[in-house]
Formats: C-alpha cells, structure tokens, sequence
C-alpha cells in the first residue's frame, strides 16, 4: 500500500495543507461517505462529531481530534455530486475533490487557512499533516471495504 502523505504550504499570511491518494471504489460510495455527516465519527478517526447536514448552504458543527474542546462551525459552500464539496468559515476553506479514474476515484482533500490575521495565531494552529493522512486512509479504507462487499 502506497504511504499517503500529506503536504503544507507556509506563507506570512496563510497555510496550506493537502493529501491525495487513490481509492479503488465507485465514486458513488466516496461521495456517499464525505456527505452522510452523521457516519463520519464511525469510519473518520479524526472527527468525533458532525451536527447538520452536508449540503449546499447549509451549516454544519464539527468537532475535530485536533482540538476536542472547539466546535467548527463551518458553512457548505459548494456542493457538485460526486466531484466537488467545499465547507468552510472566516479563516478558511476545505475542499474535497474526486476524479473518476482507472479502477477508481483520485481523493484529494486541501484545506487553506489565512488572512490578514494569521501570523498573530499562526502559532497556535496544530500541524493538519498527520490528521490529513488518517483522514485519506480511513476514507480510503471504508470505501473499498464497501466496494467489496458489493461484489
């Protein structure tokens, strides 16, 4: 298995996190996992919690093992089945894409945060990497234990 890794981008006044990785699963079944928000906790080690729906507009409260005490409180602000999801806030955005591919879907999740703020906070902030690259492996994981159990 290929070791998924996650890289971040620093500037003064931003960060940039991404992680990709090849999942072999009809794209259906990904996209089914990324917008049924109250299974995330039950294959997503990194989120214990999500509230609301995920669908364009809406607004969704996340709670996060990067920092359990701090509810998110993001908005969904693009929604194209099965290719495109972006949910975010003031600070930033998080967007999910899926390429349909040979043998399956080409995940990638990138998440930038920044502004005119940031450098002030920047150090409070815990790295995302390894919270990225279990994120893409639980993703990973589920969807092709889905897909075989189809067959």
């Amino acid at each position: 298995m290929n070791q998924i890794k996650a890289t971040t981008t620093k500037t003064t006044f931003s960060r940039e996190t991404t992680v990709s990785v090849s999942i072999e699963a009809d794209v259906s079944i990904v996209w089914a996992l990324l917008t049924h928000a109250s299974d995330f906790p039950r294959w997503n080690s990194t989120v214990t919690s999500i509230k609301g729906e995920i669908r364009e507009g809406s607004t969704i409260e996340l709670k996060s093992t990067l920092d359990e005490k701090r509810t998110f409180k993001l908005k969904i602000k693009e929604f194209v089945p099965e290719k495109r999801l972006v949910w975010g806030d003031a600070m930033g955005n998080r967007v999910y894409s899926l390429e349909r591919g040979a043998g399956g879907v080409l995940f990638s999740m990138t998440e930038k945060i920044g502004g005119p703020l940031f450098p002030l906070f920047a150090g409070m902030i815990p790295s995302f990497d390894e919270s990225f690259e279990k994120f893409a492996a639980d993703l990973k994981k589920e969807a092709e234990t889905i897909q075989r159990s189809k067959k």
